[in-house]
């Protein structure tokens, strides 16, 4: 073959250019269901992928939404925070056991946000007859742990929330700070106020370092105590390594101010 020099700057270009499909298209957004002690079946959409693990549907949030049927009214006419929401399963409970306000948070990422919106719209709460987000029960926020709250304080009138929903993110160790630093930010300084805060740890070596969550937030002034202890029927993740009986357990733990 004949030796010969580009053309032109495009042709340079060209010969290091991947194909169309030289990478694998990123992975499709999923579904899951959750059924209500009702027999309402909620459909929810996950994320194809994403980095802080918002394409899967968590234990804890699984357990905490039947906890919350059990005792409605811990949520009923209540103003609700989620932190770390993924799919948001918690808050759209939250809003069919008829809270009077939820925000559902997750990091800004702008599809981990709009399948938020997605799964509130597929739910049928409502919302679509009202354009403006402050007549809306649930909207939906992204947030990052330990910054200014005052954009999710907007939503409820600049004042605070009764009760926070967190599940599953403890495993995050070195958010820790800024988790217990925006349930300072955000919880009403009332007595029935309250941080619901499930968790399993999936990986068991680890337990202590999800149990540190708790002692900071005792040293932050907050008062903590354990409702609830339940084991899956299976682990989520067969294949991780680690005690069997821990990895499909939900712990689940109320975090109050001391008044």
């Amino acid at each position: 073959m004949e030796d010969r020099e580009p053309e032109s700057e495009m042709e340079v270009g060209d010969m290091f250019t991947e194909p169309a499909d030289y990478y694998p298209p990123p992975p499709k957004p999923t579904t899951e269901t959750h059924t209500l002690q009702s027999g309402q079946v909620l459909s929810l959409r996950l994320v194809g992928h994403n980095p802080l693990w918002g394409h899967h549907l968590w234990q804890a949030g699984r357990i905490i939404s039947t906890y919350l049927e059990n005792n409605p009214f811990l949520i009923t006419s209540k103003t609700v925070l989620e932190l770390g929401a993924g799919a948001g399963l918690p808050s759209l409970v939250c809003s069919l056991l008829g809270a009077k306000k939820v925000v559902v948070t997750d990091y800004p990422d702008a599809d981990l946000i709009s399948n938020l919106w997605q799964n509130i719209d597929t739910a049928k709460l409502s919302n679509d007859t009202f354009s403006d987000d402050a007549d809306k029960k649930i909207v939906a926020e992204g947030y990052c742990w330990g910054a200014d709250a005052e954009p999710l304080l907007k939503h409820i009138n600049n004042e605070k929330f009764d009760v926070l929903i967190l599940a599953d993110l403890l495993f995050n160790h070195s958010e820790h700070a800024k988790l217990v630093a925006t349930v300072e930010a955000t919880l009403s300084k009332t007595p029935d106020a309250k941080a619901l805060v499930f968790f399993t740890p999936y990986r068991p070596w680890l337990y202590e370092k999800d149990m540190a969550f708790f002692d900071l937030a005792k040293e932050k002034g907050f008062d903590v105590e354990k409702v609830l202890e339940e084991k899956m029927e299976k682990v989520m993740f067969k294949k991780d390594p680690g005690d069997e009986e821990l990895r499909r357990t939900v712990f689940g733990y109320v975090v109050r101010r001391k008044l």
